[in-house]
């Protein structure tokens, strides 16, 4: 029972990078058979050039994560954990939002190709929107050097002056 854990992420990363393989062939080899033999009008520059990210992805995730053997078949390395928040997350979502993609681009044609722009569209809100906030909480520390006057003083600041003592200057 030495590594059990190991073993279980092994299996479960294989079967997960098999059912991965086999639908992307399926719907991939669907997209080029409606190409090829109905000779549907669906583009295939751009099928290549948006399908390539997610190929190259599975083809990087299978690397990552495919657990490797010593020649006696014990395991040698599970290989990284396919369910892993963050980077992968995210590629998971880049693979799964290509055949959703395809499979609207075989029903849809080439038309169902803008739905692909959703995910960058809504990436450049975001950026925008978080630049906008960081800029808005920098404003008040980037003040004028010169304009100490109009910066606002503090209760013990204001009784300062008004006894006539040192006014506090800020650089």
């Amino acid at each position: 029972m030495a590594q059990k854990a190991a073993k279980s992420l092994a299996t479960r990363n294989t079967a997960r990078l098999r059912q991965t393989h086999l639908i992307t062939l399926s719907i991939h080899s669907l997209f080029l058979l409606l190409k090829f033999t109905l000779r549907r009008s669906l583009s295939l520059w751009i099928y290549l050039l948006l399908s390539a990210p997610a190929l190259l992805l599975e083809v990087y995730l299978d690397i990552l994560a495919r657990p490797t053997y010593h020649p006696n078949g014990d395991l040698k390395k599970a290989g990284e954990d396919l369910d892993a928040k963050g980077l992968t997350e995210f590629m998971w979502d880049i693979v799964y939002w290509t055949w959703i993609n395809l499979i609207l681009v075989m029903i849809l044609g080439n038309r169902g190709w803008w739905v692909y722009v959703i995910v960058p569209t809504y990436a450049v809100y975001c950026i925008v929107g978080a630049a906008r906030g960081v800029k808005g909480m920098m404003g008040g520390l980037a003040g004028g050097g010169g304009e100490g006057d109009d910066m606002a003083q503090s209760k013990r600041q204001t009784k300062m002056e008004k006894r006539g003592g040192q006014k506090v200057k800020y650089r």
